[in-house]
């Protein structure tokens, strides 16, 4: 009867183990992923999952995709939002309107 117990717990631990370093990061990642593609905007350089580069130049929401223009000719494409690969534009976080309230209050109370 004891071992059967160890054994329960042994496949439970296996089961946590897949969970904790296969699915988590896997879901984690997709959620980012479909972050960073809801985040494209007008502007921003994107590459494709099949490798072309280009400028975003509009968005249609009701369709969900973008228009991407592509080399010194100005291809213009359409492409489904789940397409994109990578946002390549580098954009600098604005900070966020508590932290610059706490540090103006810090900066007061010093004086």
């Amino acid at each position: 009867m004891d071992n059967t117990w160890w054994i329960w717990v042994f496949y439970g631990l296996i089961i946590f183990g897949f969970y904790f370093f296969l699915i988590r990061p896997q879901n984690k990642k997709k959620k980012q992923e479909d972050q960073m593609r809801k985040s494209a905007e007008i502007g921003d350089d994107v590459t494709t999952i099949g490798g072309i580069v280009g400028r975003v130049v509009g968005v249609k929401d009701d369709d969900d995709s973008l228009i991407i223009e592509t080399g010194t000719d100005r291809v213009k494409m359409r492409v489904k939002r789940w397409s994109i690969g990578s946002v390549d534009t580098i954009r600098n976080e604005p900070e966020k309107k508590d932290d610059k309230a706490d540090k103006k209050a810090s900066k007061k109370s010093d004086k």
